[in-house]
């Protein structure tokens, strides 16, 4: 699938050199074609890796798809240069007058912070209550999930005992749904987290249903009803590196860390990590885009707003 995003983004090179179609604008422009338009509200600190993570993700269907990432407005980051957030992003609060079809909210380092007390909190429900009428439907990752259940059903989180930091298994509850199309009995994903959401909380909210989950790491996968909102618990767009990165950047600082479940060879953090879940997170985010996206936006967009 090509992905359109701005000619100079510096992760279009990396994926360009990883045979990965991306389009510039300028050929994009040239092009008849209706592309899926999907917003990324990138709330991670690191933003330039989970720009080339999620491209990476969105880049397996034979959709042409038009990438805008979006940052919020009342929080100025500290670990991505202004230049770069000058030059590629836009604060969502002048695109409220837009329509997406899809949009992917990205974790955030808040999960021990009461969700009242998040410095965006209030610019965060006003985005989710924007969704209901502005996007087609609505990918929640980590913080986002746990915010984004939390804002629309009252499902809170809750601390663990320990950090949740590995690579999981988990098993598919429901094959019929389409966003689990393709996808193994069980399959691993990586997750990274000091908090949870209590299985059984979703399980009796009546407009959820659970897709995927497992015995160390509770639900994966679940969605509303209607496929408006996607909720991930862990991060299946993350790459080879991203929890190695993790474990050693805490090490360094003399951090309390354990070393991540079912990743290193032999548990050896030496050893090159083992790389279980890109297919099943290619195939889970190939699913959103087509069945949930593609298939359920119409091709103006302002035909729904004037119903």
């Amino acid at each position: 699938m090509p992905i359109r995003t701005q000619n100079d983004l510096p992760a279009k090179a990396i994926l360009e050199h990883e045979n990965i179609f991306v389009m510039d604008e300028n050929r994009s422009t040239h092009q008849d074609i209706r592309p899926i338009s999907i917003g990324i509200l990138n709330l991670m600190p690191l933003k330039e890796a989970t720009e080339l993570q999620l491209l990476r993700s969105l880049s397996n269907t034979p959709l042409q798809v038009d990438v805008t990432f979006l940052t919020v407005g009342s929080h100025e980051s500290k670990n991505t240069s202004k230049t770069h957030l000058n030059n590629f992003y836009e604060k969502i609060e002048d695109v409220y007058d837009r329509y997406f079809d899809g949009l992917i909210i990205t974790g955030a380092p808040l999960e021990q912070m009461p969700f009242e007390e998040v410095e965006y909190w209030d610019e965060m429900c006003k985005i989710f209550e924007w969704t209901k009428t502005h996007v087609t439907s609505t990918l929640h990752l980590c913080w986002g999930c746990q915010a984004g259940l939390y804002y629309r059903y009252g499902i809170d989180k809750y601390d663990l005992d320990e950090k949740k930091f590995g690579v999981f298994p988990h098993r598919v509850l429901n094959r019929k749904i389409p966003l689990v199309r393709g996808f193994d009995d069980v399959f691993y994903a990586p997750h990274s987290r000091h908090t949870g959401v209590r299985t059984e909380d979703i399980e009796a909210c009546e407009d959820l249903v659970v897709c995927a989950k497992g015995e160390e790491a509770g639900v994966f996968l679940c969605m509303s009803k209607d496929g408006s909102n996607i909720f991930v618990m862990g991060h299946p767009e993350y790459d080879r590196y991203t929890l190695d990165s993790e474990y050693k950047r805490d090490l360094g600082k003399g951090l309390e860390i354990a070393m991540p479940e079912n990743y290193y060879p032999d548990d050896d953090p030496e050893q090159k990590p083992l790389l279980q879940w890109r297919s099943h997170g290619n195939i889970l985010y190939s699913n959103w885009l087509n069945y949930y996206v593609y298939q359920n936006t119409p091709y103006e967009w302002n035909k729904i707003s004037e119903k």
